[in-house]
């Protein structure tokens, strides 16, 4: 019986592919060199501890090992072999997946360098959404089906999405006022009435010091999975990223802003483990499954991301990281301090209860400076909130009935 050829490889990733290809192998490594010297009891060691699914799957052979454990070393060999190979063919099974994102973009209402704003339609007053520098805007128009912009304007609100567009010669020299009071201000004057500002992420921070600074333009203001505490439950990790500059200026001055593969690692040492995890899972669904085709479409945007540029790098990982000058009151725009404070327009915060990129304990404090703001907490991931399976009821249905109750005031 002839069986199909898998397809082409037709994608790059998991990036950046030669770290996550090392983390593996020196879990593998490790737990083999580890095993041959244990014994009933013996814990698995501690590079091991930090990835939970081999953690447990060590101790599950160690405890069926028996007084001896003599097969203990072979049948850790036959489990990482296992794990390794299942992770090559998640990662293969990504690469030849056929689904491609095929949506027509909307029309452009205003464009300033590489940024553009894009118009979906409806009514009422405008509900801007504003994504991280440092990803695509696409995550919030993904696919049919998986659109959190195309499903709101769906409902009869009127919706537009500011692409940052990939930072050219003129925004690598740009910093954080450069974004918010320059290129933010000026793509909510060119709506022409108040907006409601939606940021997602590092979105969040820049719309808060838009609205911040012209609350004359802003007639709400949603945060979703904003970052404020950058130091809240591991106050070592904001220094450890500052430390990271020195190491990373070498490339941020030959090309004037971060590498997205750079990015990338910083984002992979948030959590080690969890890429090879779950390309282990996605090689075990069924290919041809809306499931598989959700995934393959997150992360073919997790790995289609943006530089950089440089001041803002610094600023972040220095600033916000390092320093951790929004928590402290020190964070400033134009030297104007970015207080939550003092904003009046009506808020709303989703501080997601599984996000690993923003964990609950940095977005919380904002929630709390922003006295009176609505605050949502759904069961739901940092990107699973506004692509995920879930999401229309986890995060959609509840915005867009806080935005309609504004709406109508």
């Amino acid at each position: 019986m002839s069986h199909p050829q898998p397809g082409p490889l037709q994608r790059r990733g998991p990036r950046p592919l030669l770290l996550h290809l090392m983390l593996a192998g020196l879990s593998s490594m490790s737990s083999v060199a580890a095993s041959m010297t244990s014994k009933p009891g013996w814990p698995p060691s501690p590079l091991d501890l930090a990835n939970p699914a081999l953690a447990e799957a060590l101790r599950n052979l160690l405890a069926g090992a028996g007084e001896s454990a003599a097969g203990f070393p072979a049948a850790v060999l036959a489990e990482t072999l296992a794990r390794d190979s299942a992770l090559l063919a998640g990662i293969a099974a990504y690469r030849r997946h056929p689904w491609r994102r095929d949506l027509a973009d909307p029309p452009v209402i205003w464009a300033e360098g590489e940024s553009r704003l894009l118009d979906y339609g409806g009514g009422g007053r405008p509900m801007l959404f504003v994504p991280s520098l440092v990803n695509r805007a696409t995550v919030l128009d993904l696919a049919p089906g998986q659109s959190m912009v195309r499903w709101i304007a769906d409902q009869g609100r009127r919706v537009l999405l500011l692409d940052w567009g990939w930072p050219g010669p003129v925004e690598r020299g740009f910093d954080l006022t450069d974004y918010v009071a320059g290129r933010l201000e000026r793509a909510v004057a060119a709506v022409g009435e108040a907006v409601v500002l939606v940021g997602y992420c590092m979105g969040g921070l820049l719309a808060l010091g838009a609205a911040l600074r012209r609350p004359d333009r802003v007639a709400g203001l949603a945060l979703l999975a904003t970052p404020w505490d950058f130091q809240a439950g591991a106050p070592e990790r904001g220094p450890q990223a500052a430390g990271l500059l020195a190491m990373l200026e070498p490339a941020m001055a030959l090309s004037g802003a971060l590498p997205i593969d750079a990015l990338q690692t910083l984002f992979a040492l948030l959590d080690p483990w969890g890429v090879g995890d779950k390309y282990r899972r996605f090689g075990t669904m069924d290919q041809a499954s809306a499931r598989a085709a959700r995934f393959v479409a997150i992360e073919d945007w997790l790995n289609d991301g943006v530089p950089l540029a440089a001041p803002v790098a610094r600023q972040v990982l220095g600033e916000w990281y390092g320093e951790n000058r929004p928590a402290l009151g020190a964070w400033r725009i134009a030297g104007e301090v970015m207080d939550p404070g003092q904003l009046e327009v009506p808020r709303f915060v989703a501080i997601p209860a599984r996000d690993r990129i923003v964990p609950p304990e940095s977005a919380e404090p904002l929630a709390t400076a922003l006295r009176g703001a609505v605050v949502h907490r759904p069961t739901a991931g940092h990107v699973g909130i506004v692509a995920g399976s879930g999401a229309q009821r986890a995060l959609w249905q509840p915005l867009l009935a806080w935005g309609d109750r504004l709406n109508k005031s």
